[in-house]
Order: structure tokens, then C-alpha cells, then sequence
């Protein structure tokens, strides 16, 4: 995914959210909906996400320093982890807490036309966002469903913007439809339980999401596409004769750290396998720009020392004296 285009999406929604939330805080002070009251805590909640993202952004872009030597590209995964606490707190306790109050003590909504006039104008603007979350997303989805780009993408902030568009529109169709049960029965119970069923949601959104992005603190393997493309750039067939076995972790996003233990003849000198190391750097860079760090340790090839270094990014069977393996 490239950074200016999370980037739009990220000021997209920011754009949408505040000034949703200041239209919902005001249909609040007019109406007295809960509905509306939870909305607008909900869409400060996403302002401030979204200002999460985009100084995470900024501060992995820092250079390394001796202290943190891979740099800091994982900035941007803490902080959409920072979004997925926010939504649920800020936005999911607090809507629930609400609800829970509005259904306990229920109370007519006055001035109905100001929340279903905000609701309409909010279920536009939020339209407007998700269009263009989706727009950016589908230039680096490929061919991958909506449910494999939000687990498998390795840089958090379109599928942080997408779920939490995506949440923002389900809220706000709850949300008038709570408002509209509520004056159409003249019971305010029917508004108290929209904003607890917009509470729901937007903690089970937050589940996901912190679910997502603490598989991406850990630390995740490069995707099978670009090891395949590393293990074909490292085997050059003469010096380079096979992978023993291989590692990949992502430092960030757009930064990739290749570790690997090549099979080299028992004859070769050091001079003739430090060159091939060399070209098969240079190789994997070009087949995979993202691999910034790359340690290659030359051995000869042991079959039982081979099982022992086996993982789930390298192909069974040894290497091959062609490249891949």
C-alpha cells in the first residue's frame, strides 16, 4: 500500500468526522437523543483515531538510530493498535453506558428534524469517506476478497479507515433507525437501545482490530508472493546452489528484513562467495524493493541441519540447484 494513498483516506475521513460530529453534538443539545449524543462521542472518537494514524505516520519516518537500529516503522502499527483502544472505550463503553441510561430512563425525543436532518447529512459525508477508503484500497487489493485485504495487509491504516467507516455507516443507519422507532411509538426506550446496539458494534469493530494489529506488533512474514520472488532471487544455480531455510519479518510497512542460510559448494572460495552473496542481495532488492535489511549466511547443505531451521516460509524438500527450492 503506498502512504499517500492511506494518507488521503486518512484526512478523508478526518474531514467527514469532524464536521459529523459537530452537526451530531448540536442535534443533541436540540434534541435530547441519546442516539445522537452516542453518535458524536463516536465520530470525536474517530477524529481522534484517525489524528492517531496519521502521527504514527509521521513518527515512523524517523531515521534510525543506534538505540533502535531497524528504525521505527512500527510506530504506525502501535498507534492503529492506539485506535482499536480508543474505539473501544472512548466509543463502545460510552455508547453502551448511554443506551444502557436512555432504556432505564427513557425520555421523548424533541425536535425530531434535527437529528433525522443530521443523520441523513452524517450517512453522506461518512458515504463520501468510505468511497474513498475504498477507492485506495483497490489499487493495492488486487484480487484478494475485502476479508483477506483487512487481515493480510501489511500496512494498518486502510483497513483501520475501512472498518471504521464501515462501523460509522452501520452506527448511523442504527442510530435513525432508533430515532425513528422512538418518535414514530413516542416510547424514548427505542432510541436508548439504537445507541446500545451502536456500542456493540463498535466494540466488536475494536475486537478486530486489535486482533489485526497485534498480529502485525508481533511481527509478521513477508506474504507468499514476495518470498517466492526472494527464494527465486537468491538461488543463482552456480554458487548459490539452494536455501537451507529463511526468515522474513516486517519492520514496518514498507520495510522487510530478509534472513537466510544458503547452500554454497564445499570448494568454493571466500572471494567467489562473497560475490554471490552480493548478487543475490542486489538481486532480492530489485525482485523486492520493501527488502531493506538482508543477512545471507553461507553453509553446506545438511539435510538434518536443514530440518532443524525448517519453517513455514520455506518450501519442503531441501533446496534445489535451480532457482527457488
Amino acid at each position: 500500500m503506498s502512504a499517500s494513498g492511506g494518507t488521503k483516506a486518512i484526512v478523508a475521513a478526518l474531514a467527514a468526522n469532524l464536521a459529523i460530529a459537530v452537526a451530531k453534538f448540536v442535534a443533541f443539545l436540540f434534541s435530547g437523543s441519546s442516539s445522537m449524543l452516542a453518535e458524536s462521542v463516536h465520530s470525536l472518537a474517530d477524529s481522534g483515531n484517525q489524528g492517531l494514524l496519521l502521527l504514527g505516520g509521521k513518527k515512523a519516518k524517523r531515521e534510525a538510530t543506534p538505540q533502535h537500529p531497524f528504525g521505527y516503522g512500527r510506530e504506525r502499527y502501535i498507534y492503529a493498535f492506539l485506535v482499536s483502544i480508543v474505539l473501544f472505550s472512548v466509543g463502545g463503553m460510552f455508547a453502551i453506558y448511554e443506551g444502557y441510561e436512555k432504556i432505564k430512563h427513557p425520555h421523548e425525543i424533541e425536535h425530531w428534524y434535527w437529528p433525522v436532518g443530521v443523520l441523513v447529512f452524517a450517512i453522506i459525508a461518512e458515504a463520501f469517506s468510505f468511497r474513498t477508503a475504498i477507492k485506495e484500497s483497490n489499487l493495492t487489493r488486487g484480487k484478494q476478497s475485502w476479508k483477506d485485504f483487512v487481515r493480510h495487509a501489511k500496512a494498518p491504516e486502510l483497513p483501520v479507515v475501512l472498518l471504521e467507516d464501515l462501523g460509522a455507516l452501520v452506527g448511523l443507519i442504527l442510530a435513525l433507525g432508533g430515532v425513528s422507532l422512538a418518535l414514530a411509538t413516542g416510547d424514548g426506550v427505542w432510541d436508548g437501545i439504537g445507541t446500545l446496539c451502536i456500542g456493540v458494534l463498535l466494540i466488536v469493530i475494536a475486537i478486530i482490530l486489535a486482533a489485526e494489529t497485534k498480529s502485525l506488533l508481533l511481527g509478521e512474514a513477508a506474504g507468499l508472493e514476495a518470498v517466492q520472488k526472494i527464494e527465486t532471487a537468491i538461488v543463482d544455480g552456480d554458487t548459490v546452489t539452494g536455501i537451507i531455510h529463511m526468515r522474513t519479518l516486517h519492520l514496518g510497512p514498507e520495510e522487510l528484513l530478509v534472513a537466510a542460510k544458503i547452500a554454497v559448494e564445499h570448494d568454493d572460495t571466500a572471494t567467489e562467495i562473497a560475490s554471490a552473496i552480493n548478487a543475490a542481495e542486489a538481486r532480492i532488492r530489485a525482485a523486492v524493493p520493501i527488502a531493506r535489511v538482508i543477512y545471507l549466511e553461507p553453509d553446506i547443505y545438511n539435510q538434518t541441519e536443514a530440518a532443524k531451521g525448517a519453517d513455514p516460509e520455506a518450501s519442503p524438500g531441501g533446496p534445489l540447484p535451480t532457482a527457488g527450492h
